[in-house]
């Protein structure tokens, strides 16, 4: 066991303790499976299924600080450019994840309700219906919310939106008088409400949020927390220092 292995523990509690408040909703932009995976020489898959498995850790992770709402950046629409054979690939991971998860004692210890957010038509008929699946044996719960972003474009969320609210206007089940900023969240992806993001958090060291919930986070000024480790190397401490930078946040605006 080195040195640092004993002392971060120790380093954690530290910095919990100089959390006061927590986070309700983080948002996680999951960069760096591929870059971890040249820089361990391996096959690109094999990185994405490291990503994967840290996510499993990140639900303990969140459920442990008493974070209710976690959504993750998992495939976004600019993502279908890659490879076709990295495409078939990641889906294939996300079915055996989503396979895998329905079975997780966590999802009902924790009372997890799955779903997934993002254009649906875009995905595989198969795919869908395990979405389908997992969705429904999940919707009763009610204790920690896991958003998975699959598919998902923020620019077009919001078209999306903005289309669903027009044909209402046509069909005369709605006014524009009734158009306000409550509407358009509650026609955004998801079935299950979803609260606005209070902190997002990118790895990989990349400072942008390409187009990652752009109505839930950057219209409601969401804390921002960039860091360098690429997502399968990132650490509960890392999740700690970022809850930190929000807990500061929120201290100074209340003086």
């Amino acid at each position: 066991m080195s040195f640092r292995s004993l002392l971060e523990p120790l380093y954690e509690q530290r910095v919990i303790h100089q959390c006061k408040y927590i986070p309700k909703h983080v948002a996680l932009i999951l960069d760096g499976n591929r870059r971890f995976a040249r820089m361990m020489g391996f096959a690109t898959t094999l990185g994405h299924r490291a990503g994967a498995d840290r996510i499993e850790e990140m639900l303990e992770w969140a459920h442990d600080l008493g974070i209710r709402y976690l959504t993750l950046y998992t495939f976004s629409t600019e993502n279908f450019k890659r490879s076709e054979e990295e495409v078939r690939d990641l889906f294939d991971l996300f079915k055996e994840r989503l396979n895998r998860i329905r079975e997780d004692d966590r999802v009902f210890r924790f009372g997890i309700r799955i779903q997934i957010i993002g254009d649906r038509e875009l995905l595989p008929c198969d795919l869908i219906d395990l979405i389908n699946e997992v969705e429904t044996a999940t919707a009763h719960h009610d204790n920690f919310f896991l958003n998975v972003a699959l598919a998902y474009g923020g620019r077009n969320e919001i078209l999306q939106a903005s289309r669903k609210i027009l044909r209402d206007v046509r069909e005369k089940r709605i006014t524009k008088d009734d158009i306000t900023p409550q509407l358009l969240e509650e026609n955004l992806y998801g079935k299950a409400s979803i609260p606005p993001v209070d902190l997002i958090i990118r790895t990989g060291d990349e400072c942008r949020t390409s187009n990652f919930l752009p109505w839930l986070a950057n219209g409601h000024e969401s804390a921002v927390y960039f860091c360098a480790p690429f997502w399968p190397m990132f650490r509960k401490l890392d999740l700690l220092r970022a809850t930190r930078l929000y807990s500061r946040r929120i201290e100074l605006s209340r003086g």
